[in-house]
């Protein structure tokens, strides 16, 4: 019984141990979910790219004042930043079925320039294990999840876009 317990205890501990090595930082990739766009139509999350350049996806909801603030402040700025750095930017609103006809009207009134996609059922929202909105990732040019925040300061679209620098500069994101 003793020696039972005492193999159990050092495969436990290998265990976490092992879960917490360096060695296994396999960077996580965008899962492949079946959304829609403003108009409607399915959207396949695995379609997200960009030719190698880097893509910020941005979750949100027509009624999250920060979200509002934070897309609205990448708006401004967005062209210079896809003239600078090719970044495309993905804003996919989590409002359901009943508040996710205002999005379309909302995007078009701030002159959103950016891919919207809409996940009423909120499957890519879990999928990416979103919590509290806005929540913004950056992924590399291949694909991988290297980055992500939550909520929204003034100024934070500036440590963002330099983000994108370093990954257009093949520099590692820690």
């Amino acid at each position: 019984m003793k020696n039972i317990f005492v193999l159990i205890s050092f495969l436990l501990i290998t265990t976490v141990v092992l879960s917490q090595s360096p060695n296994v930082t396999k960077k996580k990739m965008l899962p492949a979910i079946e959304i829609k766009d403003v108009s409607g139509n399915p959207y396949n999350t695995s379609t997200i790219q960009n030719d190698g350049k880097p893509i910020i996806i941005s979750f949100w909801a027509t009624w999250c004042k920060p979200c509002i603030k934070e897309l609205t402040a990448m708006a401004d700025v967005y062209s210079e930043w896809q003239e600078e750095t090719g970044v495309k930017i993905y804003a996919v609103s989590i409002d359901d079925a009943r508040s996710s006809t205002q999005v379309k009207p909302l995007v078009n009134g701030k002159n959103w320039d950016y891919t919207v996609l809409l996940d009423p059922n909120g499957d890519f929202k879990r999928a990416m294990n979103v919590g509290p909105i806005p929540h913004t990732f950056l992924i590399n040019g291949k694909g991988e999840i290297v980055w992500q925040h939550t909520s929204f300061a003034e100024g934070g679209e500036l440590d963002l876009i330099n983000l994108v620098r370093k990954i257009n500069n093949g520099e590692e994101i820690k």
